[in-house]
C-alpha cells in the first residue's frame, strides 16, 4: 500500500517511457511526487523519436490521480538537459529527485565495434547522466548558498554489466563502469549542498534485456512471482528518492526480484612490500603468490 512517502516531492525521471523508466515514474508517482517522465520514444538502438511513450505515462499517472508532465527533449545535449531542470521548475517550482535511467544498446564484440557505435552507448548512458546531473546540481548548489539547503536524491542506474563486465558490450559495460565512479565522485562533491546520490545496478525485464537474455527474463507461465518484472526494483529507488534515507549516499545496490544487496567495490586484497624496487621476475613471481590467496573474480557476464 502506498504511504506517501515521495509527498510533496518533485521527481524528474529519464526513460521513463518503458520498463524501468516507467515503473519508477508510475511509483514515484504512487508515493506522492509530481513527476517529470522524460523520454525520446526511440528504438533499443537509439533510433527513431516519439513523444508517445513518454505522454502515455503521464496519462497513466494522471489516471491513477497523480500529477506528472512529459519531456521529451535528449538529455544528452545540453541544451536537452537544461530543458529537463526547466521544465520541473516552471511546472513544480522545485526539483527534489532526479532517476538516471535512459539509454540503449548496440551491441558487438570489440573486433567489431564500430566508433559510432561506441560513441552514441557511452553517449546516452555516461553523458545521459552526467547533463542532467550537472545542471540540477547547480540548482541545489544555488538553493543551498541561498540559505534553502535541499534534501535533494540522486538515483543513478548501473548495470551487472558495470559491475562485472559483459561479453559483446564493450561499450556498455564501460558506461555503465563509468556511472559509478561518477557516482561515487559526485557523492563526496555534493554533499555540502544537501545532495545524496547512489546508483543501482537493477536485473530486470526491458526492452533491451529481452533480447540479450532471453532464456532468464520471461515472465512465469503459471502466474507465480515475476522476478523479472522491472516494478520489483522501483521500491528501492522510491525510497533512495525520498527524504527518509538520510546520510546513505555513495552507495551501489543491486536489485533483483526479492533481493537488495550493497556492493561494496574495490577494496585491497593480498598484498606484498618489497620496501624497493622488483625485478620483472620478482614481481611475476610475487603476483603468482598474491592471486593464490586472494578471492577468484566473478564471472563475466556472457561466459559459462
Amino acid at each position: 500500500m502506498p504511504t506517501g512517502i515521495c509527498a510533496g516531492r518533485v521527481a524528474a525521471v529519464t526513460g521513463a517511457g518503458r520498463g524501468l523508466g516507467r515503473a519508477h515514474a508510475l511509483a514515484l508517482a504512487a508515493e506522492g511526487a509530481r513527476v517529470v517522465v522524460n523520454d525520446l520514444g526511440v528504438s533499443t538502438a537509439g533510433a527513431g523519436i516519439s513523444p508517445g511513450p513518454a505522454q502515455r505515462v503521464v496519462d497513466e499517472i494522471r489516471a491513477r490521480g497523480g500529477q506528472a508532465v512529459p519531456h521529451t527533449a535528449d538529455i544528452t545535449t545540453p541544451d536537452g538537459a537544461a530543458s529537463l531542470l526547466a521544465t520541473a521548475l516552471d511546472t513544480y517550482g522545485r526539483l527534489d529527485t532526479l532517476v538516471s535511467n535512459a539509454g540503449f544498446l548496440r551491441d558487438r564484440m570489440l573486433v567489431n565495434l564500430d566508433e559510432d557505435d561506441w560513441d552514441a552507448v557511452v553517449g546516452v548512458h555516461l553523458k545521459g547522466h552526467f547533463l542532467p546531473l550537472k545542471y540540477a546540481a547547480a540548482y541545489w548548489r544555488t538553493e543551498a548558498k541561498a540559505g534553502r539547503t535541499p534534501r535533494a536524491r540522486v538515483v543513478h542506474t548501473s548495470s551487472g554489466a558495470g559491475l562485472h563486465g559483459s561479453v559483446g558490450q564493450g561499450n556498455y559495460s564501460a558506461a555503465k563502469a563509468g556511472i559509478l565512479a561518477l557516482t561515487l565522485v559526485a557523492a563526496a562533491e555534493l554533499a555540502r549542498y544537501g545532495v545524496q546520490i547512489n546508483a543501482i545496478a537493477p536485473a530486470a525485464r526491458t526492452r533491451m534485456t529481452e533480447r540479450t537474455f532471453a532464456g532468464t527474463m520471461a515472465a512465469p507461465a503459471d502466474g507465480g512471482f515475476d522476478a523479472m518484472a522491472p516494478e520489483n526494483v522501483s521500491p528501492l529507488v522510491v525510497w533512495l528518492s525520498s527524504a527518509a534515507g538520510d546520510g546513505v549516499t555513495g552507495r551501489v545496490f543491486e536489485a533483483e526480484a526479492g533481493r537488495i544487496t550493497v556492493m561494496e567495490g574495490w577494496r585491497p586484497g593480498p598484498t606484498a612490500d618489497k620496501g624497493g624496487r622488483w625485478t620483472p621476475a620478482e614481481a611475476g613471481e610475487t603476483v603468482r603468490t598474491l592471486l593464490a590467496s586472494a578471492r577468484p573474480p566473478l564471472p563475466v557476464y556472457g561466459t559459462s
